[in-house]
């Protein structure tokens, strides 16, 4: 008990009043994908155990067998952007199959949103790599584009050597050629003694550029007092997020907010697995 308040105390002690510094739909980043990831932090790359995993780490498509999917809505705040991303998984002894899209709707003409087209494979008992294709399309359009103008790609890969440690790394290409972001993560989960029934994860995100930026730091809890019930604290990149998620028979219902200028906005996401 002692450490989980000792870290849940030091994320509200590293996270400062401050905000994103672009859109999160302006580039083909996971950011504030999943409502689950976002209420973690965006500290989601070494996790990536749901749906969301084709934009997160697609090499975390594996750690499931069967159907999830998931959607999300801004439902607060709309007046200044609207984001419902949205995606479906499917994987079976050691494949998977992912498609989503990350859309920005109410926003000016031209600002464009993406189509992911994701694989993943594992490569042994520990390790798993993963793929995804990101179709740039212009707005406004009279047609459906499943594809786009511009192309780029993530690439991911999961290193599992024990059941309650992993970790994650995806690299990004955002335009042009090579990787313009390069992101690290860890995630641990805590499930001993006392709390074997409710369970803890922790995970980080370091986010660096290869050239331009400054690296960003992503922090995050889950905590489950109870089986259907799960409650996460974060810090993304000094911005404040917190959120809570029940889940029923394969079912999810999950809430996020996170602290941006100039007001937080708050996030609801559905995902169902069968």
């Amino acid at each position: 008990m002692k450490t989980t308040y000792a870290i849940l105390c030091l994320l509200w002690l590293i996270t400062p009043v401050c905000a994103k510094t672009e859109l999160p739909f302006e580039s083909a980043r996971p950011l504030y994908v999943g409502v689950r990831a976002l209420g973690m932090g965006n500290a989601f790359t070494a996790v990536a155990d749901d749906a969301s995993a084709g934009f997160w780490n697609p090499a975390g498509l594996i750690q499931w067998q069967g159907v999830k999917l998931f959607a999300v809505n801004k439902f607060h705040d709309r007046s200044d952007y609207r984001f419902d991303p949205k995606g479906i998984g499917y994987s079976y002894r050691g494949y998977s199959l992912f498609w989503g899209n990350k859309i920005a709707l109410g926003v000016d003409s031209g600002v464009p949103d993406f189509n992911y087209y994701g694989i993943a494979r594992q490569l042994g008992p520990y390790t798993a790599a993963g793929l995804s294709l990101k179709f740039k399309r212009r707005h406004p359009s009279d047609v459906y584009q499943f594809f786009g103008y511009e192309t780029t790609y993530d690439l991911g890969v999961l290193f599992k050597p024990r059941p309650d440690f992993k970790f994650g790394c995806l690299a990004q290409n955002l335009e042009g050629y090579g990787i313009q972001w390069l992101t690290l993560g860890i995630a641990y989960r805590y499930a001993r003694h006392w709390l074997e029934s409710a369970p803890c994860e922790f995970s980080v995100d370091v986010a660096v550029p290869t050239a331009g930026k400054t690296p960003e730091l992503y922090i995050g809890a889950e905590w489950f007092p109870f089986q259907f019930l799960g409650i996460r604290l974060g810090s993304s990149n000094g911005a404040l997020t917190t959120g809570v998620g029940v889940a029923w028979k394969g079912i999810g219902i999950n809430y996020a907010r996170i602290v941006e200028k100039p007001s937080a906005s708050d996030f609801i996401g559905i995902a169902i697995s069968f």
